[in-house]
């Protein structure tokens, strides 16, 4: 028996329209006519779906996640109508007029919008968001879901399974997250068998010299800690027990200082190495907690940085997974798939959901 279509309540809520308020003034309707010329994407003649309109649609698909395409043009149309931004005509545009629209927008315009909006926003005041004068950022990954096409199964893969492949295509996203905020203000894309350490390289450049960047031991190596130290911030990874630091230098807190390097005949060698500071602790007296943790840092006074301090702030880095939460299940109402069908709109909806969410941080 095939499911009716979900259907909004006919009249407008005022949480719809604060939502649309927030979101216009994240991405007010200027900037998308700047991005919109500078990509060449504006419309060359009247449309009943004009590009803007077009864009602020896009980013409706993650507002009504669960409604059909024609109720989240009529949601967005009663919203655009109080918000005064024009676009009535687009009023009883079918399905496939939508798709069209969204193919002639691309992704191009949708991603340069994110690129341009996304920062971190913590305040002075903000619980959380800083240690010590720098701005706590993490990064890390995810997977989303996609319709099972082979299109997408083409662009972003599958994963494998105990028998046979996986029930849906999947892409890759690497975040870099303002803990404080859970702003997610830098992201890579990619396929689905990309390693995450082949994406952290496009969003650590990100980073910037008042920030404290912390990591899971997934991200450390020394080409990845290069790169990111090159940048001016501090870091705080942890590392695997096993990885070989040995001691050169003991601390008054207890920390000591090592090398890292880019390979065991450089170590042996001593040549390239980048001075490390090492901090092994253990969480006494909490259940299912592993033996020993280790962390590595590029803050190498004990006194500008006690060691007790950072073996605390480091678990700040699991605000990452509340992040992918919010974005993933809160935002969409339930675990996320995207909607679209096609790789390029599968793109586009994605930089939709991140910029509606960037957009609910800052609320």
């Amino acid at each position: 028996m095939t499911r009716p279509p979900a259907r909004l309540p006919d009249s407008p809520r005022i949480s719809d329209l604060v939502t649309l308020g927030v979101l216009t003034t994240t991405v007010p309707a200027a900037l998308i006519d700047a991005v919109l010329v500078a990509t060449q994407r504006q419309s060359q003649r009247h449309r009943q779906l004009p590009a803007p309109l077009v864009v602020y649609y896009v980013m409706a698909l993650a507002l009504y996640a669960q409604a059909s395409y024609g109720e989240v043009l009529r949601c967005l149309l009663e919203g655009v109508r109080w918000l005064r931004l024009g676009g009535l005509d687009a009023l009883g545009a079918t399905k496939s007029a939508i798709t069209r629209a969204r193919i002639r927008l691309g992704v191009t315009p949708v991603r340069e919008l994110f690129q341009r909006v996304a920062h971190p926003i913590a305040d002075p005041g903000t619980p959380g968001a800083w240690y010590r004068g720098r701005r706590l950022v993490s990064v890390d990954g995810t997977t989303i879901d996609l319709p099972d096409t082979p299109e997408l199964e083409a662009q972003f893969g599958r994963p494998a399974a105990s028998r046979g492949a996986s029930s849906f295509p999947k892409l890759r996203l690497v975040g870099l997250i303002e803990t404080g905020t859970h702003a997610m203000f830098a992201v890579a894309v990619g396929r689905y068998d990309t390693s995450e350490v082949r994406l952290t390289p496009r969003v650590l450049q990100h980073l910037q010299p008042n920030m404290l960047c912390l990591a899971d031991r997934a991200f450390v190596g020394f080409e990845l800690w290069r790169l990111a130290a090159a940048t001016g911030a501090d870091l705080l990874w942890r590392v695997r027990i096993n990885h070989k630091l040995p001691c050169r230098q003991r601390l008054s807190d207890g920390s000591y200082l090592s090398r890292l390097y880019a390979s065991p005949k450089q170590r042996r060698h001593d040549e390239g190495g980048q001075v490390v500071r090492v901090i092994d602790y253990r969480l006494e007296g909490i259940a299912d907690a592993e033996p020993l943790y280790r962390l590595v840092t590029t803050l190498l006074d004990p006194a500008v940085a006690p060691a007790t301090e950072l073996a605390a702030l480091y678990h700040e880095r699991w605000e990452c997974e509340g992040t992918f939460a919010e974005f993933k299940v809160s935002l969409p109402g339930q675990r996320l798939m995207l909607r679209s069908r096609r790789a390029d709109l599968a793109e586009q909806e994605l930089y939709g959901f991140l910029l509606v969410h960037l957009a609910l941080c800052g609320s």
